[in-house]
């Protein structure tokens, strides 16, 4: 049985799966499929929200969603019932040239900066694009399902660079990553610098400014079909670190997502190439980023494969008595797999090696429950 508070005709209403289960053997009826992927859940939390707050919270058995469905607007059903169906529809898998990225498990997407002063690694790959080419495939040896190269550092209060100099940077190291065979995304905000990756054999943008930066991004996006991951910050014509508004971190990085996908379609983009990501650690206190971890499953309500980025994040030196970057491998494999048994489908890290094993052994553990038997 429901008991559901008094909703009003003009509540926004969300859904966010909870209550994750190992198996859903002997459930029938009872569990829903997170994404097509691996996970699996007994319950949703139902979100209403009025104003852009959260005004109540219910828990919902998925046995019994269609008494919530009956006892709401139609235009709130409707909402509901999309949802439900994005929630549960399977991420078809995008086939890049001669490689397949496949998102009914987790996949790891290897962290290449070629830049002196990324936050964690600036520097780390300074003898050339040969160095970075082979660092590159590497994580690709380990792992990595696609690699993803940077040549200009997001850290907060970095300059930003010139777009040719950045194309530099950037264009000799995906050229050779391509070359050898590797699934290469491109980590920029710059339509230029994506302009001359893709050509150099690059298969997918990944923006921290949602193609918002850039006016002539999203046309270069929708132009090559490239897929291409959209990233929530509070203010991505200015860097992505502006200091995000009080209030419901989790509801507010939902709506402007949403929001941003509507907008990116409209551009051209082909909805089904787009991936997103919540923007842990992007113009976010400590609290909203541990609120967005925490509510992580709502994202897939968006019907897109969810990216997260939380390796070696301020957040983990904030809660380990201010380890510094490079001491924060416990951190990001705890928040790596909190990611995993979200749903998440891609996992972007510097620590490759590492996080493969950690995704390997969560995958072992999920193949073991999903073969049980009963009696």
């Amino acid at each position: 049985m429901v008991h559901l508070p008094n909703i009003s005709p003009d509540a926004r209403l969300y859904l966010r799966p909870e209550r994750f289960i190992d198996s859903p053997v002997g459930r029938d009826g009872a569990f829903a499929r997170l994404a097509g992927g691996m996970v699996f859940h007994s319950g949703y939390e139902l979100i209403v929200a009025e104003g852009g707050e959260r005004r109540a919270s219910v828990a919902v058995d998925v046995a019994d969603f269609d008494a919530v469905m009956g006892a709401v607007s139609e235009t709130q059903a409707a909402r509901l019932g999309e949802q439900v169906a994005r929630l549960a529809a399977p991420r078809p898998a995008m086939t890049l040239g001669t490689r397949v990225l496949r998102f009914d498990q987790p996949q790891v997407m290897g962290i290449l900066n070629v830049t002196p002063d990324s936050f964690s690694d600036g520097g780390a790959h300074g003898d050339g694009p040969a160095g970075a080419a082979e660092a590159g495939a590497r994580m690709a040896e380990a792992g990595a399902a696609l690699i993803d190269v940077g040549g200009e550092s997001t850290r907060p209060g970095a300059a930003t660079m010139w777009e040719g100099d950045e194309i530099k940077r950037v264009v000799p190291v995906v050229e050779r990553l391509a070359r050898g065979g590797n699934l290469v995304s491109i980590d920029t905000r710059k339509a230029a610098v994506m302009e001359a990756a893709l050509t150099a054999g690059a298969a997918i943008v990944n923006d921290v400014a949602a193609l918002a930066y850039d006016d002539r991004a999203a046309e270069v996006v929708a132009r090559s079909g490239c897929p291409v991951a959209l990233m929530h910050s509070p203010d991505p014509k200015d860097g992505g670190h502006g200091e995000m508004p009080g209030g419901d971190a989790l509801l507010a990085v939902y709506d402007w997502l949403e929001a941003r996908i509507e907008a990116v379609v409209a551009s051209g983009v082909d909805r089904a190439k787009i991936i997103v990501d919540p923007g842990i650690g992007f113009g976010k206190t400590v609290a909203q980023n541990l609120e967005l971890m925490n509510g992580l499953t709502i994202f897939h309500a968006l019907g897109c494969p969810v990216l997260l980025g939380a390796s070696r994040k301020r957040l983990i030196g904030a809660l380990s008595n201010e380890a510094p970057a490079s001491e924060r491998l416990g951190g990001s494999l705890a928040l790596a797999m909190k990611a995993v048994e979200s749903g998440c489908q891609i996992i972007r890290v510097h620590d490759v090696a590492e996080t493969v094993q950690a995704v390997r052994v969560w995958r072992g553990l999920r193949d073991a429950a999903l073969t049980q038997r009963l009696g």
